[in-house]
């Protein structure tokens, strides 16, 4: 009766470690056995159960401590900190973290809040984005920004301007398979092509570039 009340987890637990009790005592030191006594198949399936356990103490040096950030943008930021402080060449002179934060809250607001009206083109995609407040700010600084990056990536061709509640963003492209590409992924995926976006991040986190107001 007593088992009975015992919580489930722990008999979870009691149950895994008598699993892989056995398994020791079936492969260790000699006493590995054949036949009905210790099918082959179950083998992968204790390596399957455990390898998660494994990659997770793996991904964290202290055992129990949590390992996510909690928060999005916190975690960026503590993911270029941790480069800085990797990097001897550091200049902490020049170091600020809080141009990067104010640049996750513009791609916070820009991809949460704004409004997007797409317009097909023959040869690609006009976009007019617009919002509000510190949203609107947030688009013209992003989008303006963003069209040389866009231009950099093969085959597109990109162009931006400001307008009262926010900006218009027009890609083009001549090759038709381009084209269709830039209509199926639109504004969203447009401003997440390319791989610049973690250097620039880097680079704001250092002083080095910022989107000007």
């Amino acid at each position: 009766m007593a088992m009975a009340l015992l919580p489930t987890a722990f008999l979870a637990v009691q149950m895994a470690h008598a699993q892989d009790h056995n398994s020791m005592s079936s492969h260790g030191s000699g006493g590995h056995k054949s036949g009905h006594n210790a099918p082959a198949h179950n083998a992968p399936a204790h390596n399957a159960a455990t390898h998660s356990q494994h990659m997770a103490m793996g991904a964290n040096p202290h055992a129990g401590a949590p390992v996510m950030p909690g928060q999005d943008a916190f975690g960026a930021i503590q993911e270029v900190l941790a480069i800085l402080e990797a990097d001897p060449k550091t200049d902490w002179s020049k170091v600020n973290l809080n141009s990067l934060r104010d640049h996750l809250v513009d791609m916070n607001l820009v991809t949460l809040n704004a409004t997007v009206k797409e317009k097909r083109l023959p040869g690609g995609l006009e976009m007019t984005v617009i919002g509000t407040g510190r949203t609107k700010e947030a688009i013209q600084r992003m989008a303006i920004a963003h069209a040389p990056e866009v231009n950099k990536l093969d085959k597109w061709t990109a162009k931006a301007k400001r307008i009262k509640d926010g900006a218009v963003l027009t890609v083009t492209a001549k090759d038709k398979k381009e084209i269709q590409k830039i209509q199926a992924i639109g504004f969203f995926g447009i401003m997440a092509s390319g791989a610049h976006h973690q250097m620039h991040h880097l680079g704001m986190a250092r002083g080095e570039m910022v989107h000007h107001h």
